[in-house]
């Protein structure tokens, strides 16, 4: 018989304990329970040092409200970021990044198309109610595991309207992107990766002025008014932060 190894993440230990009693008595089940995104992490990782990796991991989708946070690994063309507080979304952007053979269902208390589209786009395969019937889950832990997306039925219009919006944000800001030149483009992935001025005129060896300009240019080309809605607008089109360490930076001449 094959056994499918899941994980349940939810920092509330009753929840837990009893969704982890309830799945280990099914005979096709092995089932781990983990508090916290770092300690769902822990698990993760020790259980491929061991030669045991886990199959589906069942994710509260407001982990770590109180337990701390789990930083995504956001990838190019990923959707907005997760709302302040579903640190369970951000856990699921994480183990996408770290462990992309596991499955991630996203347990949740309500529905909400907006946070299940941003699960999905973090790269989660279902969004499930947390009050759902076992055979339920079983159903979407399987499900999953076929490589198929399962979402609640009264879900489904509002979600793809959100994934339809997000798809337009996107083009909308990558034509705007597409306007920069290439210097203005490589000061934008310097911003993305969080360099100050001063920090991208050292990098890109030029005048603290030209990079002012260079910034300002940006921001009117995109249509904002801040570096922040500058690196909120480049991450809706896909646009990868510069590398911190090891790359070749081309000297100003060439791109001025």
């Amino acid at each position: 018989m094959v056994r499918i190894r899941v994980l349940v993440v939810d920092d509330h230990r009753i929840f837990a304990e009893s969704l982890a009693a309830a799945l280990a008595a099914e005979p096709d089940v092995d089932v781990s329970a983990a508090g916290s995104g770092p300690a769902a992490l822990r698990c993760l990782e020790r259980a491929v040092a061991e030669g045991r990796r886990f199959d589906v991991l069942l994710v509260d989708a407001d982990l770590g409200a109180s337990a701390g946070s789990v930083p995504a690994q956001r990838t190019s063309g990923s959707g907005p970021p997760p709302p302040s507080g579903a640190d369970g979304i951000a856990l699921v952007a994480g183990v996408r990044g770290s462990h992309p053979a596991v499955r991630t269902v996203v347990l949740a208390e309500r529905d909400d198309p907006r946070r299940a589209a941003i699960a999905l786009q973090a790269g989660a395969s279902g969004w499930v109610a947390k009050d759902c019937s076992l055979s339920r889950l079983l159903a979407v832990i399987r499900g999953v595991l076929r490589e198929e997306t399962h979402l609640p039925p009264a879900l489904l219009t509002g979600v793809l309207r959100e994934l339809t919006a997000a798809r337009k944000h996107r083009s909308d800001s990558e034509r705007l992107v597409e306007s920069l030149t290439p210097r203005e483009h490589e000061v934008l992935r310097c911003m993305v990766a969080g360099l100050g001025r001063k920090d991208v005129a050292a990098r890109l060896f030029l005048s603290p002025h030209t990079v002012r300009t260079h910034m300002q240019n940006v921001l009117g080309k995109l249509g904002v008014h801040s570096t922040l809605a500058a690196v909120a607008l480049a991450r809706r089109a896909g646009v990868r932060p510069a590398e911190l360490a090891g790359d070749v930076v081309e000297r100003s001449g060439q791109l001025a």
